[in-house]
């Protein structure tokens, strides 16, 4: 334990030293500026006087720490290296609010003070002390005018050397376990920095989840059309040639949307670094398209789409059309080619989307309440994405039929809705 508490004793020496050296400008401004208005002018002057300059300096050192907010990352960056401060304890940026800024300038004059005290010790001590313990050992130095009693000059001249090293060393401990403690309290998050923290992580979170939701609609509908499509076209390859080419085509139709609609899923990605999307992201104006595919793999889609939803807010469409594609997509995974019906009707409140279908027989050794291994995430994707509008969606089975109903307002898009 002893070689660990040297080096921190050691490191911490480093810290008060660096402090020391930080005041020296605001010392020397002072000390240039000051003499005018004194009795003595010279550029250093009497011990009085320097202190004088020393409680001009630490003021002025404060202010410097209120108008920059840079001083605190500096500053903690230098704690978090020399004092052995834990990091998660300390804040993380520039000082922006005036609390911070307050905390940040009492923790720069405390450290400048220890510091300046500190270095001052650490010049001036070790040659009184080396010249303590030659004393009683050289009859010259005894005989020159140093300043010492004459009790110095024998055997007490070593032990107060020893001694003074040691109220260094003691005056470094203390100074740096003060400042040690003093640090998180001072340096740590105000309440302002914990709520941006937590606003950051909230929004990181959100744009997460709106990613994962994107790539869930887009690529999983696609797959499951293109599944659909392709055993569809297996059947009837021999027996209806013309239906096959049909659902070949839809499948290089849904391929190529696919690409297009995962090409917008990453432009969400560009636009965080401030580059624009490289597509725009689909809505209910290409709503006919995403039902042509869908009816091209054999589900016959019965769909009544009201005219007004062509002229809808960006943000209400596009997320109208994600809700009605993985409607249709957890139809094709969990029915199959069954009929769909989809209502799209809207007023001056609200968007209001329907759809239903049948539900299938369970599958042989699958009882009809067993859970699709996997599945879920569909429904709690458009739940989020009503939510998120400040709309609302359910979903139960009802006398054989799978219902899902969204609402979705017009007056009120949501905080959380995404521009």
């Amino acid at each position: 334990m002893r070689g660990p508490a040297v080096r921190t004793i050691g490191r911490r020496w480093v810290h008060l030293v660096l402090g020391g050296a930080l005041l020296m400008p605001f010392f020397l401004l002072v000390s240039v500026f000051l003499p005018p208005f004194a009795e003595d002018r010279g550029p250093l002057g009497s011990a009085g006087r320097q202190f004088t300059d020393l409680g001009c300096a630490l003021p002025l050192a404060a202010l410097a720490a209120l108008l920059f907010p840079l001083v605190r990352p500096l500053e903690v960056h230098a704690v978090r290296s020399l004092c052995g401060v834990r990091a998660e304890l300390l804040a993380e940026g520039p000082a922006l609010s005036w609390a911070a800024r307050r905390r940040t300038a009492l923790w720069f004059v405390a450290h400048l003070l220890a510091g300046v005290l500190v270095s001052g010790m650490s010049l001036a001590a070790p040659p009184a002390a080396a010249l303590l313990l030659a004393l009683p050992f050289s009859p010259s130095l005894r005989h020159t005018e140093r300043g010492f009693p004459e009790a110095f000059h024998g055997v007490l001249g070593p032990p107060a050397g020893l001694a003074l090293l040691s109220l260094v060393a003691g005056a470094t401990w203390l100074a740096g376990t003060l400042l040690a403690r003093a640090a998180p309290v001072l340096l740590g998050p105000t309440p302002a920095d914990r709520l941006a923290a937590a606003e950051h992580r909230a929004a990181d979170l959100a744009s997460r989840n709106r990613l994962a939701r994107e790539l869930h609609d887009a690529v999983g509908h696609a797959l499951s059309a293109v599944t659909l499509q392709a055993g569809a076209a297996r059947r009837v390859l021999d027996s209806d040639p013309e239906f096959a080419r049909r659902a070949l085509s839809a499948i290089e139709e849904t391929s190529r949307t696919a690409v297009a609609e995962l090409d917008a899923v990453l432009g969400l990605l560009r636009e965080e670094d401030g580059d624009d999307p490289a597509a725009p992201a689909p809505t209910l104006n290409s709503l006919e398209a995403l039902l042509g595919r869908a009816r091209a793999g054999g589900v016959p889609v019965e769909a009544t789409v009201e005219e007004r939803c062509t002229g809808l807010p960006p943000v209400v469409s596009r997320e109208a059309y994600r809700i009605v594609q993985e409607g249709l997509s957890n139809a094709l995974r969990h029915a199959g080619p069954v009929p769909v019906r989809l209502s799209v009707g809207v007023t001056d409140a609200q968007v209001t989307i329907r759809m239903a279908n049948p539900l299938p027989g369970p599958p042989a050794g699958r009882t009809a309440g067993a859970a699709r291994a996997g599945g879920g995430r569909g429904l709690r994707g458009i739940a989020e994405r009503a939510r998120l509008l400040g709309g609302g969606a359910s979903a139960a089975a009802e006398d054989g039929v799978w219902r899902l109903t969204v609402r979705l307002p017009l007056t009120d898009t949501g905080p959380g809705a995404p521009a």
